[in-house]
């Protein structure tokens, strides 16, 4: 995932995949939000090959959404925490989320639940300078000249 942001064009869209545009380091992403924080408990939650969890683990770190942390001397064990891009990355996995139980939503899926009230969230992306939820009207892209 190391490149060029300076050479990786002028979407924005194109410059957050190059980060996170693969399953398997969305859903390490998910894990690490809902506690899984360790390496065996990612393996286990996701099926993952060794391999590829240990080079998305790696990848993320380099991007910048995760961190490693040492919480064991002997033998060395490590954890990896979300950093603020990672934090800032979770209301798009509630987006996705939310986009997946509509329109591929067969049978039992989790969901996620707002502690104080006790409510499933019902995510929406909104302009922030408008507050209007984004798809409800016609937008132009800009391009930088």
């Amino acid at each position: 995932m190391a490149m060029d942001e300076n050479n990786s064009g002028t979407c924005p869209v194109d410059r957050g995949l190059m980060r996170v545009g693969d399953r398997w380091s969305i859903l390490i992403l998910r894990d690490i939000e809902r506690g899984l924080t360790r390496y065996d408990q990612m393996r286990t939650s996701l099926g993952i090959a060794p391999n590829i969890l240990s080079r998305r683990l790696s990848a993320l770190s380099e991007a910048g959404l995760i961190e490693k942390r040492r919480y064991s001397q002997r033998p060395p064990r490590d954890e990896y925490l979300l950093t603020e891009a990672g934090r800032d990355f979770l209301p798009i996995l509630a987006a996705i989320g939310a986009w997946g139980r509509k329109h591929n939503g067969k049978g039992a899926l989790t969901r996620q639940i707002d502690v104080g009230t006790g409510e499933t969230i019902r995510p929406v992306v909104i302009d922030a300078n408008t507050g209007a939820p984004l798809g409800s009207r016609p937008l132009r892209f800009e391009y930088p000249v």
